[in-house]
C-alpha cells in the first residue's frame, strides 16, 4: 500500500534529524580527541561556534522562500512532534538555559517560581489558546484581534504590543548571544554581540518561519545535549549515579551543612562586618548631602594633585582622575547612586552573601517576631505573584502562540503543546539538580581558595564583565571568602563545566547550547516583529494590494533593521537577562491574555471592551514597572524611591495589570452595544468540533 505524502514527509524528517543527532555526537567526540591531542582552547571554541552556526545557516538557506504561507506559518505542515521540539527551542531562551540554573543557585527554593510558572503557562496555552487560534487559520495574533473584534485599531494596538514585548525579549537574547560569543571566541562583548547577530540572521532572514522551524529543531537537539551532559557528568563525579534527579538530595544535605558552617566562619564574619561598615558610611553620606558630595569632590581633587606632585606613575594619576570623573554630578544623582550602593553593601553584609539558605522556602519565620512574620508573608506573596505572572505571560507571548499556527490540524496543535511540555521538562527537571551541584562545587572549590591559585578561567570571566564574576579581597587575607565572591545568575551555567573540572570541550559545548537557545528564541522574536510590521501594519493597513513577493521582501528588510536596533541596545548591557524576560512576560500577560481569552470564550466581548482592556492592562503594568523599579525611575528622570504596592516586586507587575484590564474589558463590553452577528459566528466556529 503506498504511503501518504504526510507519512513520507515525516519519515524523511526522522532520517534527517537522526543523522544530524549522530553527527553532533561524532563532532563532540572528534573535538574531545583533538583537545586530548593538545588543540588550543580558543580553537575549540571557534570550532563549536563555526560548525553549529554553519549548520543553522545551511538549513536557513535551504529553506528560503517567498511564499507568504511558507514564510509566515511554515506552510502549515509541521508535524506535532517536530513542532513541539521547535516550540521548545523557541521557548527555551537564554533565560531558561542560562538564567534558570542561575536563579535556582542564587535563590534556592525561590527559583522554583520560574519552573512552576513557565510550565503552568504551557498548560494554559494548551487549554485556552493554541487549538482555537489554529482553527482560526490566519498568520498572526493581531489577525485574530482584528477579525474577531472587527477593528483595524485593535490590529494596530495588537501589533504594537507584540512588537514591544518581542523587542524587550529579543534584546535579552542578543545580550546573551554577546556573552556566549565572547566566551567561545575571546572577542570583546560589543563585537561578540554583532558577530552572534549574524548567526541569528542567517537562520531567519531568507526563509522566515519555514527556516526558523527547521533550525529550531536542530538547535533543540544541541541545547538539550549541552544541558544534560554536564549535569549527568557532575552527578557521576559527585554521587556516582548518572541520574541527577534522584541523587542530588545527598548533595543538598552537604550544601546545607556547608551553609551553616559558613554562617559561623570567623573570616566570613570579618568580611560581613566590613560591608556593614561601608553601608554605614553610605548612610552618613546620604544624611549629610550636599556637604558630603562637596567633600568627596575635594578629596578626589586633592588625591589627583598629590599624585601629580609626587610625580606618580601615569596609570595611577589616570585612575585617580577616572575616579573623580565618576563622582555624581548633582545632589539627586548622588542620592540615587549612593542609595543603590547602600542597598548592595547591606545585602553583601547578610549571611551567605545575601543568598537565602538553599532549602529555606521563604524569608523570615511564620512563627517568629512580627518583623520575621512580615518578611515571610512578603516573600510568599512575591513567590505566588511571580508564578502567576509567568503563567499568564507564557500564554500571551506572540512568538509562542504563532508556533501553533504551523501544524496541519487543530488536533496536532494540541499534540504539539504536549510534546513541548515533554521536551521542556527534560531541561526543567534537571535545573534544580544542576543548581545544587554547582553550589556544592563553589563552596568546595572556590571558597577558601588562595587568590594566587585562582584558575585562568576565573580571570577571563572577570575581564568579560565584572558584574558577572568578580572577587574582591576585602579583608586582605589573600583567601576567597563567599562574601567576597560575586556571581551573576547569567554566568553560572556557563561556568559549570570548568568549575567542576570537566574537559574544556564540554565547556564549549555548553556555550554552544546556550548560543542555540538564544539564537532559536531570537529568530522567533525577530520574525514576530517583522511579521507585525510587514503583514499587520504594511499589508493589512497601508497597502492591501501588495504582492506576495513584495510583502515577504519588506518583511526581510524590516527583520534586518530590527535585529540591528536590538543589537545596538543589547551592546549597552541594559540589565540582566532574567529581569528583561520577566518584564516581557508581565506585559504579554496583562495586555494580550484577557482579550484573547475573552475573544475566544465570551461572545459578548466587543471592540470597545477589547480596546479598553488592552489599554488599561498595558497602562497599569507599565506604570507599576516604572513606579516600583528604582533603575527605571532613574533612567526616566523620575525622582524619589521606588513605590511598591503590597510589597510586590516590579517583575510581577501583571498581577495588577491583568485584573485591571480584565475588569475594564468586561465593564466596557457590557456598557456598549454587543458585537455583530459575524463576530458571534466566529466565536461559534472556533468551538465547533473539528
Amino acid at each position: 500500500m503506498p504511503r501518504s505524502p504526510d507519512t513520507q514527509f515525516r519519515q524523511r524528517l526522522h532520517r534527517i534529524y537522526a543523522a544530524y543527532t549522530l553527527g553532533c555526537a561524532l563532532m563532540v567526540g572528534l573535538l574531545a580527541w583533538l583537545e586530548y591531542l593538545g588543540m588550543p582552547r580558543q580553537w575549540l571554541g571557534f570550532s563549536f561556534l563555526l560548525l553549529t552556526v554553519v549548520v543553522y545557516a545551511a538549513i536557513g538557506i535551504l529553506s528560503r522562500t517567498t511564499d507568504p504561507v511558507e514564510y509566515y506559518v511554515a506552510g502549515r505542515r509541521v508535524p506535532a512532534f517536530y513542532n513541539g521540539m521547535a516550540a521548545s527551542a523557541d521557548w527555551m531562551s537564554a533565560a531558561s538555559f542560562l538564567g534558570m540554573a542561575g536563579s535556582l543557585y542564587l535563590s534556592g527554593y525561590g527559583g522554583l517560581a520560574f519552573v512552576l510558572g513557565w510550565t503552568g503557562g504551557f498548560c494554559l496555552v494548551a487549554l485556552l489558546l493554541a487549538p482555537y487560534l489554529r482553527r482560526f487559520a490566519q498568520f498572526t495574533v493581531p489577525d485574530f484581534l482584528a477579525e474577531r473584534f472587527e477593528s483595524p485599531g485593535l490590529r494596530l494596538l495588537g501589533a504594537g504590543t507584540a512588537i514591544l514585548i518581542s523587542f524587550i525579549y529579543v534584546v535579552a537574547q542578543i545580550y546573551a548571544i554577546g556573552l556566549i560569543t565572547t566566551r567561545l571566541t575571546g572577542l570583546t562583548f560589543e563585537i561578540g554581540v554583532f558577530v552572534g547577530l549574524g548567526g541569528v540572521l542567517v537562520c531567519s532572514f531568507l526563509g522566515g518561519m519555514r527556516a526558523v522551524t527547521w533550525t529550531q529543531v536542530a538547535q533543540y537537539i544541541v541545547m538539550i545535549l549541552a544541558y544534560l551532559l554536564p549535569v549527568i557528568w557532575l552527578s557521576v563525579n559527585q554521587t556516582g549515579m548518572p541520574l541527577p534527579h534522584l541523587s542530588y538530595g545527598q548533595q543538598l544535605q552537604q550544601v546545607t551543612a556547608r551553609e551553616q558552617a559558613l554562617m559561623r566562619d570567623p573570616k566570613e564574619l570579618e568580611v560581613r562586618a566590613l560591608y556593614e561598615r561601608s553601608a554605614r558610611d553610605y548612610e552618613r553620606k546620604l544624611a549629610e548631602l550636599p556637604q558630603s558630595l562637596d567633600r568627596e569632590r575635594q578629596q578626589a581633587s586633592h588625591r589627583v594633585a598629590e599624585l601629580k606632585a609626587q610625580d606618580a606613575a601615569l596609570a595611577q594619576i589616570q585612575a585617580a582622575e577616572k575616579e573623580r570623573a565618576a563622582l555624581p554630578k548633582t545632589e539627586l544623582e548622588a542620592r540615587e547612586q549612593w542609595q543603590r550602593a547602600l542597598e548592595q553593601q547591606r545585602q553583601r553584609a547578610q549571611p551567605l552573601a545575601g543568598m537565602p539558605p538553599h532549602v529555606q522556602a521563604f524569608a523570615g519565620d511564620p512563627a517568629g517576631s512580627p518583623a520575621e512574620r512580615e518578611a515571610y508573608e512578603l516573600s510568599r506573596r512575591n513567590f505566588l505573584a511571580l508564578v502567576f505572572c509567568l503563567m499568564v505571560g507564557t500564554a500571551g507571548l506572540p512568538h509562542i502562540l504563532t508556533r501553533y499556527y504551523t501544524t496541519p490540524s487543530v488536533a496536532q496543535a494540541r499534540s504539539s503543546v504536549a510534546w513541548s511540555l515533554l521536551f521542556i521538562a527534560l531541561l526543567y527537571l534537571s535545573a534544580p539538580a544542576l543548581a545544587v551541584m554547582l553550589k556544592h562545587e563553589v563552596f568546595g572549590q572556590l571558597v577558601g581558595l588562595p587568590l594566587a591559585d585562582l584558575p585562568a578561567w576565573v580571570r577571563q570571566w572577570m575581564r568579560v564583565d565584572p558584574g558577572l564574576l568578580s572577587i574582591q579581597d576585602l579583608n586582605g587575607d589573600g583567601i576567597v571568602q563567599l562574601a567576597e565572591l560575586r556571581l551573576g545568575g547569567d554566568v553560572i551555567m556557563l561556568l559549570a563545566p570548568e568549575l567542576a573540572g570537566l574537559p574544556y570541550v564540554l565547556a564549549a559545548m555548553v556555550a554552544a547550547g546556550a548560543l542555540a537557545a538564544a539564537l532559536s528564541t531570537a529568530d522567533g522574536l525577530l520574525l514576530t516583529i517583522s511579521s507585525a510590521l510587514s503583514h499587520d501594519l504594511y499589508y493589512r493597513l497601508v497597502n492591501p494590494r501588495a504582492s506576495a513577493t513584495k510583502r515577504v521582501t519588506i518583511s526581510k528588510a524590516l527583520l534586518l533593521a530590527v535585529a540591528l536596533s536590538a543589537a545596538a541596545v543589547a551592546a549597552q548591557k541594559p540589565a540582566d537577562i532574567l529581569l528583561l524576560v520577566s518584564a516581557a512576560f508581565s506585559l504579554a500577560g496583562a495586555s494580550l491574555v484577557p482579550v484573547l481569552v475573552a475573544g475566544i470564550f465570551w461572545p459578548r466581548a466587543n471592540r470597545q471592551g477589547a480596546l479598553a482592556g488592552m489599554l488599561v492592562g498595558l497602562g497599569v503594568t507599565v506604570y507599576y514597572m516604572v513606579a516600583a523599579h528604582a533603575g527605571l525611575r532613574q533612567a526616566l528622570g523620575i525622582p524619589g524611591p521606588a513605590q511598591l504596592w503590597w510589597g510586590i516586586q516590579p517583575v510581577s507587575a501583571a498581577l495588577f495589570g491583568l485584573p485591571a484590564g480584565s475588569l475594564a474589558l468586561v465593564l466596557v463590553s457590557l456598557l456598549t452595544p454587543p458585537p455583530s452577528a459575524a463576530a458571534r459566528a466566529l466565536v461559534a466556529r472556533l468551538h465547533r468540533p473539528a
